[in-house]
């Protein structure tokens, strides 16, 4: 059994109340390892090892609690141990002061299954957003270097958590749009055949869009704080959404763009094709950042949309690190530690080859601490820092 315990005190009572906390884990034959059973402290949890020992597959395996997937996206039979039957992952959390018990299992073959206290979820989308988390990772690179689908994903991601109305537009809108697609591959010419979706289409998408604009709008002022705080002053950054519908609304677009859809065998205008320009002194982060500004720039948010589903959810969310000072100087390093030991979190996670970094974090919190060693995909309890 791997014990790791922290009496971390906070500053507002409220947050302690109402945070939530994984307490213990179970994990079989999930990726690289084997059979874990782990306790956890209520503030801060740190694994120590070397890169492919197995770090970032616990932290994944608590990912998978939250969402019921990877947080890489790899599919359900590859997160299963090689040669293994089976995966299965158990959490007892807290949440509202009420204990939780959460477990997914997976065999080969078969669909997954999710239960909480014992009873088997119907429907895994009932599961989504018992437990709330925010996850940084390297993979987080892609925001600024992927494509918009990227960026729509981390806007649709956050918005959805807190607003039901914007869920069922997106989902509605999807269909309509997939039935549009297909409707013009068959070369239908038929006005009346295509109005009833896109009467779909124009009213979900205004729904879409207002939201978009409105969330952005209220997340742009934490990410520039979060932006200051780690990069330090004299770097402006800035985020500006892109969409068409801040020109002309969607039945305009589409009547604009119908014959160039018909040639082209899709539907080419929409909020489906709306971004983020993610800037840095007013020019692209993609192509002017250097690698700290642009990993300083995805810590910020992911750190704001931590702040975001927060400020939303009546329980304080987990937070993951995952090898979050890789790229970065001494004096941002030094700044994210600053910012991650301050009580505006509740339970963390965090990952790193250097053990300099997390002693660091654990030296201005309050309360005993342990840390884990991971080797290939084994835990051993370390002592903390200054112990023999």
């Amino acid at each position: 059994m791997i014990i790791c315990t922290n009496n971390r005190n906070f500053a507002h009572h409220d947050l302690d109340v109402l945070r939530m906390r994984l307490n213990r884990l179970t994990i079989i034959n999930y990726k690289n390892v084997a059979e874990a059973h782990l306790e956890f402290a209520p503030g801060v949890n740190c694994l120590i090892g070397n890169n492919g020992m197995g770090k970032t597959n616990i932290l994944d395996a608590i990912y998978y609690l939250s969402f019921c997937k990877s947080h890489t996206g790899q599919s359900d039979s590859s997160v299963i141990m090689h040669d293994a039957p089976f995966m299965m992952l158990q959490g007892q959390y807290t949440r509202r002061d009420v204990d939780e018990d959460i477990s997914i299992s997976l065999q080969r073959g078969k669909r997954k299954v999710a239960r909480r206290g014992g009873k088997e979820y119907q429907r895994l989308s009932q599961h989504i957003g018992l437990l709330p988390l925010v996850m940084i990772s390297p993979s987080d690179a892609g925001l600024i270097q992927g494509a918009g689908e990227e960026r729509r994903r981390f806007m649709d991601q956050i918005i959805s958590q807190g607003n039901a109305e914007y869920l069922d537009a997106l989902i509605r809108y999807g269909k309509a749009l997939e039935h549009r697609n297909s409707m013009i591959r068959h070369e239908m010419r038929d006005p009346l055949l295509y109005e009833s979706v896109e009467k779909v289409l124009c009213q979900t998408s205004s729904v879409i869009y207002n939201a978009r604009k409105q969330w952005l709008n209220d997340f742009i002022p934490g990410f520039m704080r979060y932006y200051s705080a780690v990069a330090g002053d004299g770097e402006q950054v800035q985020l500006k959404y892109i969409s068409r519908l801040a020109e002309m609304d969607m039945e305009q677009l589409l009547a604009r763009n119908r014959d160039r859809d018909m040639l082209l065998g899709y539907t080419t205008g929409g909020v489906h094709r709306d971004d983020i320009d993610l800037l840095l002194a007013g020019y692209s982060m993609r192509r002017t950042g250097s690698q700290g500004q642009c990993k300083t720039y995805t810590i910020a948010l992911r750190l704001a949309q931590y702040k975001f589903i927060k400020s939303i959810n009546p329980t304080t969310p987990i937070l993951l690190l995952d090898d979050i000072f890789d790229k970065l100087d001494a004096g941002r390093v030094e700044r994210i530690v600053d910012v991650v030991a301050s009580d505006q979190f509740g339970q963390i996670f965090i990952t790193d080859t250097n053990r300099t970094h997390l002693d660091s974090i654990v030296s201005r919190l309050e309360g005993d601490h342990r840390m884990l060693m991971v080797e290939n995909g084994e835990c051993t309890p370390l002592p903390k820092g200054g112990e023999q």
